[in-house]
């Protein structure tokens, strides 16, 4: 995450609570400059390109802070030169605006016809890096925090103290409005904040008004499938793939329709062949789950090219994609759909904390009537209390502080989880995939039953998601899904020891 130097203006709480707030920055932009080495294009030109393009679509707001030079080209692996001149020429041009002693700025005065003058369409030129699913873990807690366990974050790490002041702030100072029944699409201010977020470190397409704030990506999924679905409609789920969405996606009678992956995403070839009677279709496009791929540009643009001629839907879960270890960040799939036919779903789940229980869904305009009245007939609304909390988190900055020093550990612990396994495990399973997000993706021998593999762990202590349990049909694989975020190095590379002493007995 890209840090900036922080300015504060004075500013009331919905609760009336006067507190600091961050200045509008732009922490993250990553998304928006793709740097391509082999491209034959001057990394200057590619750095001018991508902001240019991102302030022009409305990605960048008028007053975002950009980050300093010096951070930028740390950030993007290059020289502070390239770097240096795209700010220059950006500056001359009256793109940004430089302020002595505060930091470079998105220029306030871009009239309106100009921030519209590049067609969104020009965005699915870009080409997107390959990324993947989020590690997805038992749907009913099995495993509690026993190593091994996929999806869970950091807890330790977690800033306990900051997020208590932050609920304590609004708990001792909460007007009697706020204590009644919340709006059922969420804290206008957190939808804002939220908003802000994706379009600058995802790339996302969306306002305020289009965020529908959901108690996680569970009853994301099952609020899509209320207004995207119903009996008798079929829904292409990829295969392996996340079982709580087959459960979710098939609570409206609707069939799960499983669909192959590999290297590049899911098969949209295979997908369209199955013709006009595929309603919508679930992927994990920025890191897929299980296996770990991530969509490659071109399967991107087919898959959009499907939704847009066959008038379906596509569900983009976006679980972990703050995490990736080979490459910068990836963008959302949403974010070059020219069609509107993508609903994005993300969670705070795996960069906060499960129990924090709120999640997001980015809907298309022509649907938000319907989701509204799905979200409010599943559970009216969520807690207002945490999600005043979570708005400050995110306003005051340190969310983008927390997502910096948790992408460190991460990758931290994942080096100490393949170094477990290359020296305990070697020769009695191989690592498939481990480019992002809290889980690596392994492969048993054939003929080694994986589910009984995890039941052998459960009784030695560790827990892990039997790969064969993610197919909706017959498994084709073999394999164990190892989450690494919530244990230190030390007792992740004690676990591995203790896993190759159970390898060996199936062996």
């Amino acid at each position: 995450m890209l840090t900036s130097a922080t300015c504060y203006i004075p500013d009331m709480t919905t609760s009336g609570v006067s507190r600091r707030t961050k200045v509008a920055t732009a922490p993250d932009i990553l998304a928006h400059v793709p740097i391509d080495r082999a491209a034959g294009v001057p990394l200057h030109q590619q750095i001018y390109d991508g902001v240019r393009h991102a302030i022009l679509s409305g990605s960048l707001r008028p007053g975002q802070r950009l980050p300093s030079t010096r951070t930028l080209a740390t950030e993007l692996k290059v020289s502070r030169l390239p770097v240096l001149t795209a700010y220059d020429q950006l500056l001359h041009e009256g793109y940004l605006d430089g302020r002595v002693g505060s930091g470079t700025f998105v220029s306030a005065a871009m009239p309106d016809d100009v921030m519209r003058s590049i067609p969104l369409s020009s965005r699915s030129s870009a080409t997107p890096a390959k990324r993947g699913s989020p590690a997805k873990g038992r749907t009913r807690g099995e495993g509690g925090l026993k190593p091994f366990r996929v999806s869970l974050p950091a807890l330790s790490a977690f800033p306990h103290t900051t997020w208590a002041r932050l609920v304590a702030r609004h708990a001792h100072a909460m007007k009697p409005a706020l204590m009644a029944y919340g709006n059922p699409a969420g804290l206008g201010a957190l939808r804002s904040a939220i908003a802000e977020h994706l379009r600058t470190a995802r790339a996302v397409r969306c306002e305020a008004d289009q965020v529908l704030i959901v108690s996680g990506s569970q009853a994301a999924l099952r609020i899509c499938a209320s207004v995207l679905l119903k009996r008798g409609d079929s829904v292409a789920i990829e295969e392996p793939g996340y079982q709580g969405a087959r459960v979710a996606l098939g609570t409206t009678g609707a069939q799960i329709v499983p669909v192959s992956v590999d290297d590049d995403g899911v098969d949209v070839s295979a997908l369209a062949a199955l013709g006009n009677r595929i309603r919508a279709a679930y992927v994990t496009p920025s890191h897929q789950y299980p296996l770990g791929a991530s969509m490659s540009a071109a399967r991107r643009l087919a898959l959009l090219d499907w939704a847009g001629r066959r008038n379906a839907w596509i569900i983009e879960d976006d679980y972990d994609s703050e995490y990736r270890y080979v490459s910068r960040p990836l963008g959302a799939l949403q974010g070059m759909d020219d069609h509107a036919r993508v609903v994005y779903v993300g969670t705070f789940s795996k960069v906060l904390f499960p129990a924090l229980r709120i999640g997001y869904v980015v809907v298309p305009s022509t649907l938000w009537n319907d989701f509204i009245d799905a979200r409010e007939a599943f559970d009216l609304f969520s807690p207002t209390l945490y999600q005043l909390a979570l708005t400050d988190f995110l306003n005051e900055g340190h969310f983008a502080r927390h997502l910096r020093r948790m992408r460190t550990l991460y990758l931290s612990r994942r080096k100490a989880l393949l170094a477990g396994l290359a020296r305990h495990c070697d020769g009695l399973l191989t690592v498939h995939n481990a480019d992002a997000g809290l889980h690596i993706a392994t492969l048993l021998a054939n003929g080694v039953n994986d589910v009984a593999v995890v039941e052998r762990m459960v009784q030695r202590g560790l827990t892990a998601t039997a790969l064969s349990t993610c197919y909706a049909g017959s498994a084709t694989r073999s394999g164990l899904l190892l989450g690494f975020g919530g244990w230190s190095e030390r007792r992740i590379g004690e676990a591995t020891a203790v896993l190759a002493e159970i390898l060996r007995e199936f062996a």
